[in-house]
């Protein structure tokens, strides 16, 4: 059995002597259908995914599941958000702790290796539905990487030689590094072998891969 099924029935078990609100049910039925869309989705799109199986692998009647979702797609944007949302915001603290370019490539690069590897199901979910999804799963993702560059392109405006750069010029430099960081997330999921020196080198690069595209930024001029 999966973690995620071990979780699903200690929380089985953990209601039967824990008395739990209404509230606090529906919310761990609404957690136990994305966790279960989650696995199924392991090796394949989620096109192919349909309500039924879901709601099977969750252990709800399918009725039950439009108490949660209005439909697939809702629950997929839900996967989207759930999946992206925390890592946001772990790289945004991560990038505003004090230093200049060097603290904040090695922040942002270990923040987001912790993450991917922690979280690997979901970036599967993500980076297969980015390059190969269509439909509200797909603009769903391609909405939070703007709402990523854009948080980016702020927190750069706050150093010395940026604060004179156009926002269109800030903007695209944050969509580079955003691209640079979706290419880190391929790596470290198609890692082979998978231990501590592969990771390591696949670390190295990506800081390397950041400091390529900030040491154009004293040459720049948005003017």
């Amino acid at each position: 059995m999966s973690d995620t099924a071990n979780a699903r029935t200690l929380s089985v078990v953990s209601e039967a002597v824990e008395p739990v609100s209404r509230q606090e049910r529906k919310q761990r039925t609404r957690q136990a259908l994305l966790d279960a869309a989650l696995e199924l989705l392991a090796d394949r799109g989620f096109a192919s995914l349909s309500l039924r199986e879901v709601a099977k692998r969750a252990g709800i009647v399918p009725t039950a599941f439009y108490r949660h979702f209005a439909s697939m797609d809702e629950l997929g944007v839900a996967l989207v958000e759930e999946s992206m949302r925390t890592l946001r915001g772990m790289i945004r603290a991560a990038r505003r702790r004090p230093g200049g370019y060097e603290k904040l490539i090695e922040a942002s690069v270990r923040t987001l290796y912790e993450h991917v590897r922690a979280h690997e199901d979901h970036f599967r979910f993500l980076t297969r539905e980015r390059y190969g999804g269509s439909g509200e799963v797909a603009r769903a993702i391609g909405v939070e990487l703007r709402l990523f560059s854009s948080d980016l392109a702020i927190d750069l405006a706050r150093f010395d030689q940026l604060r004179t750069w156009t926002t269109e010029d800030l903007h695209l430099l944050a969509g580079l590094i955003v691209t640079a960081m979706l290419d880190t997330v391929l790596e470290l999921l198609d890692a082979h072998p998978r231990d501590a020196e592969t990771d390591g080198r696949l670390v190295a690069t990506a800081e390397k891969r950041l400091r390529f595209l900030l040491s154009a930024v004293p040459h720049w001029s948005s003017r």
